[in-house]
């Protein structure tokens, strides 16, 4: 009996890492596209190319937002936190969906 619940607590994580890593894919790629969040654009990205310096490097992200919660509401809107920043508001424009939102924020919290 405990040789099947391993092997399918195994198999479980397995799946579950790869629909992960696909998550991390899929915002990173959200993250650099011109045309939906385009953070590389005002942000410092480690891999990023041609990376603008208007807004703070994106590093150290789990550090810097614990919560992801936190993160998730300041791309959605981040002049509820700050009324005279230039960062638009992706979410509450239509410019990202709330799951783009959550992609990107799964991608950021690996940086």
């Amino acid at each position: 009996m405990k040789i099947f619940t391993y092997l399918s607590l195994i198999i479980f994580l397995g799946i579950s890492s790869h629909v992960y890593a696909d998550a991390i894919k899929k915002g990173k790629k959200l993250a650099f596209e011109r045309k939906k969040g385009n953070c590389l654009a005002c942000h410092l990205i480690e891999d990023g190319e041609l990376a603008g310096n208007a807004g703070p490097p994106l590093l150290a992200m789990k550090a810097r937002f614990p919560n992801k919660k936190d993160l998730f509401n300041k791309i959605w809107d981040a002049t509820k936190s700050n009324p005279h920043t230039f960062m638009p508001p992706f979410g509450k424009h239509g410019i990202l969906t709330k799951e783009e939102i959550n992609l990107i924020v799964e991608y950021l919290y690996t940086l």
